[in-house]
């Protein structure tokens, strides 16, 4: 370890349950703590699985207050209102969010507003006036939270949240600590409720998440651990949701993946092709992860010259010879191709004038301050334009 290697990595605590009877320990879980009144947050979906909904009453049996079911893609703001008002119409002593990145945002974020009780501009992340980015100080207790995930995120055991205003676009980061989960369930048989190709679409997010990560100036070879072997499970694992799309193994290693990914870059912070995705994925026809994959080339070349150190590590993780950094950002491009990642923009239905608009709006996002370089607008236009 270099001697001037100056760390702090902070674990917080968390439980992970994963396979046949991982589902059993929810109502353990909830017993811990001395809940009785657990809200279950999911999408409309899932909520029109009988069977599904029948399993997870059964689980919690009384201790199950009541299903919130209105959930929506990108955690946009109505929905999140809805869920902060069903938690407390219902006297919700816990949460139980069933899903994958939108139910666990939303859960949080719900969790957050009714905590607070405070609009969401009042505690979302916000730029000062000399351009940094503050993020108030929210001291309320947060009620207790788990997942039963369905698809594989990075969002599992954040702390963050962020909802999007449909009315102005905006992405609302509102971030506390307290408001991390408690844990994960990782069931195979909820793993099976959710599309296969909502599976891929969420693993590549995970895959763009680890190679951001490892991509940061941050150096922290505990997250690097964690983001190493993340990337290494998708990259094994990934094909499979297309292989062996009604098997719950790869899925249910994609999502100990994407717990790594998130607990690893919960210490090395986000990047530039997951920013310019918060802005371009709402308005877009595919889902945020596959956005997030077909930027990571171009956020890659944008930044290669400061992380060229970083890249040539990558190369040790992927299996490559050659550790030259063209030839890391070469292999990563193979690899999307081969997940079936599209290559440009347009294919995903943005238009161009779109790009002007999700620009402004990334140059705002508080992962753009993690970056290894950070943009200037002009960039993020020609990088947006050259992936169009």
């Amino acid at each position: 370890m270099d001697a001037d290697l100056d760390l702090r990595h902070v674990t917080p605590a968390f439980r992970t349950f994963c396979g046949a009877g991982a589902l059993r320990a929810l109502p353990r879980e909830l017993d811990r703590v001395g809940a009785r009144r657990a809200v279950i947050v999911c999408g409309p979906s899932l909520s029109r699985q009988a069977g599904t909904v029948q399993r997870l009453t059964d689980v919690l049996g009384d201790r199950l207050a009541a299903l919130f079911a209105e959930v929506r893609a990108h955690s946009p703001l109505p929905s999140v209102l809805a869920a902060r008002d069903a938690l407390a119409t219902h006297d919700a002593d816990a949460i139980v969010a069933v899903g994958g990145g939108s139910a666990v945002v939303t859960a949080r974020a719900a969790a957050v507003l009714l905590a607070e009780q405070a609009g969401v501009h009042d505690l979302c992340t916000r730029r000062a006036a000399d351009g940094r980015l503050i993020s108030p100080r929210l001291s309320a207790p947060k009620l207790p939270q788990w997942v039963v995930a369905t698809t594989p995120t990075t969002a599992y055991a954040k702390a963050g949240a962020a909802v999007r205003d449909p009315v102005t676009g905006e992405r609302l980061a509102l971030y506390d600590p307290k408001a991390r989960a408690q844990g994960v369930i990782l069931d195979p048989a909820m793993a099976l409720t959710a599309p296969a190709e909502l599976t891929w679409s969420a693993a590549l997010n995970v895959f763009a998440m680890a190679v951001e990560g490892l991509t940061s100036r941050t150096a922290d070879p505990l997250a690097d651990a964690l983001l190493s072997h993340a990337l290494r499970t998708v990259v094994t694992w990934l094909p499979g949701t297309r292989t062996q799309p009604g098997q719950a193994q790869p899925r249910l290693h994609l999502m100990l993946a994407a717990l790594m990914a998130g607990q690893g870059s919960d210490a090395t912070g986000g990047g530039l092709a997951q920013a310019l995705s918060h802005a371009i994925g709402p308005r877009s026809s595919a889902a945020n992860g596959v956005v997030e994959a077909l930027l990571l080339p171009h956020a890659l070349r944008f930044a290669a010259d400061a992380i060229d150190d970083r890249l040539t590590a990558m190369a040790g993780y992927l299996g490559l010879a050659d550790h030259k950094p063209d030839a890391v950002i070469a292999e990563i491009e193979r690899l999307l191709i081969a997940f079936e990642v599209p290559q440009r923009l347009r294919e995903v239905d943005v238009s161009a004038p779109d790009l002007h608009a999700a620009a402004t709006h990334a140059m705002d996002d508080w992962a753009l301050s993690a970056a290894p370089r950070v943009p200037g607008a002009e960039d993020v236009h020609a990088l947006l334009n050259a992936a169009w």
